[in-house]
């Protein structure tokens, strides 16, 4: 199986940058997309950003132009740099893998969550 573990998160100012890591383990062969996804207090998760093992990336809206994602696939590691943060972008940043079965079946590894706070 897989296993996520996310790094990185903490306290930042208005307009500040923090970068994230998220690292995989076991049989990462089987991986194909990674991920960020976050969770604000009393909202559901909603998507950050995602990188396929080929460097595709897609973003959410309200992250384009402010943060990016990355890929080290030698290293199985997962990047997102965040710029320019703003209070609303204050959540549990959740790593997301997707792990394909030879069957077909698709699974979602999730990672523990880091905090990222934006004080104003």
């Amino acid at each position: 199986q897989v296993q996520v573990v996310e790094s990185g998160g903490g306290l930042v100012q208005a307009g500040g940058s923090l970068r994230l890591s998220c690292a995989a383990s076991g049989n990462t062969f089987n991986i194909n997309t990674m991920g960020w996804y976050r969770q604000a207090p009393g909202k559901q998760r909603e998507l950050v950003a995602t990188i396929t093992s080929g460097g595709s990336t897609n973003y959410a809206d309200s992250e384009k132009g402010r943060f990016t994602i990355s890929r080290d696939n030698a290293k199985n590691v997962v990047y997102l740099q965040m710029t320019n943060l703003k209070p609303e972008d204050t959540a549990v940043y959740y790593c997301n893998a997707k792990y394909w079965y030879i069957t077909g079946k698709i699974v979602d590894i999730w990672g523990q969550g880091t905090q990222v706070t934006v004080s104003s």
